[in-house]
């Protein structure tokens, strides 16, 4: 599908939503509603964070959505010794012209998988914390843009501790969404065994449902999306509901309240809708709106899950009756 000039409408960036997520599902051994987690993000013009254990599929997905996508995929292992210069790129000495020149780090592509990323030092995560923030990197002062789409899927293991480095709560704010891809059930274990035990299936292969300018396209539609002003008093209240929880040191910052806006626009595009419903906010706020959280100490102690901060406040704050019908 090539991109149109003008505006994708929204029932046809739908039909080309579920036409990717189709695609990971006959490549990857998931969860539909993960991978709708995954084009919310990119629809949102934001960045994901998987948190879950090794041997889920977590390359393989980014691999494969980039691909789907008709985009150029990178990976970066992230490890204690990653330098800034390892992920933006260095300027090397041309012997010829005696002069220096940029030679592009592992960042500069559309679809980068930043693998086990608090592994890597603080100084580094501030490196890609630029480029995730601005679509660019300064290198030796220097500012280089980033190809658009520019969209990072990190991961991190939340069973290993030692040798890690807590992302900074600057860097967590620059992911719309955190979510995990989890354990398949039955039938997709199965499958996977199956794909393993024929080795000539084990990697399926898929082709490209769009190219790159038609995923410029399909970001710009939730543009489009009509939010109604019952409901955005709604996305408001439920960040500030967190904000006034005795168990939360730091609640949810107005950004935040913005991304669960952006968030909720994307995942009506998802659906193939031109308005944003509660239900909605309601599908994307624990996984837009959980980590930004800071809890207190009693709260960290007792063992309280920040998820259960924002259910909470979903079940708190008063649900609006959304028309479905066009206004005006």
């Amino acid at each position: 599908m090539d991109a149109d000039d003008g505006p994708m409408d929204v029932e046809t960036a739908g039909a080309v939503c579920a036409e990717v997520v189709d695609a990971l599902g006959a490549a990857v051994v998931g969860d539909e509603r993960f991978f709708e987690r995954l084009l919310v993000a990119l629809l949102s013009r934001g960045h994901v964070l998987v948190e879950d254990v090794p041997g889920t599929g977590k390359t393989l997905t980014a691999r494969t959505l980039a691909t789907v996508l008709g985009l150029e995929f990178s990976r970066v292992q992230f490890t204690p010794d990653l330098l800034p210069a390892d992920v933006t790129g260095t300027n090397v000495f041309d012997e010829r012209d005696r002069s220096f020149e940029f030679s592009p780090g592992p960042i500069f592509a559309n679809v980068v998988l930043a693998d086990e990323i608090n592994r890597a030092p603080p100084k580094t995560q501030a490196a890609l914390l630029e480029a995730m923030a601005e679509r660019q990197v300064t290198v030796d002062g220097d500012t280089h843009p980033l190809p658009e789409p520019f969209f990072v899927a990190a991961t991190q293991n939340p069973v290993e501790q030692e040798g890690t480095f807590p992302l900074p709560e600057a860097q967590l704010d620059r992911f719309v969404v955190k979510t995990e891809m989890g354990y398949p059930d039955l039938d997709g274990e199965t499958e996977l065994l199956r794909r393993r035990a024929g080795r000539g299936e084990r990697s399926p292969t898929v082709d490209a449902v769009v190219d790159a300018g038609t995923v410029e396209t399909l970001r710009s539609t939730p543009e489009t999306v009509r939010v109604e002003e019952d409901l955005l008093t709604y996305v408001a209240e439920l960040g500030r509901a967190t904000r006034s929880d005795g168990r939360v040191e730091v609640g949810v910052s107005p950004r935040g309240v913005q991304r669960l806006f952006e968030a909720s626009r994307a995942r009506a595009v998802v659906e193939g809708r031109g308005f944003v419903t509660p239900d909605d906010v309601a599908e994307v706020a624990v996984s837009v709106l959980a980590h930004r959280l800071v809890l207190t100490a009693d709260a960290t102690v007792a063992g309280v899950e920040k998820r259960a901060v924002v259910e909470d406040a979903l079940d708190e704050v008063p649900v609006p009756t959304v028309d479905s019908a066009p206004s005006g």
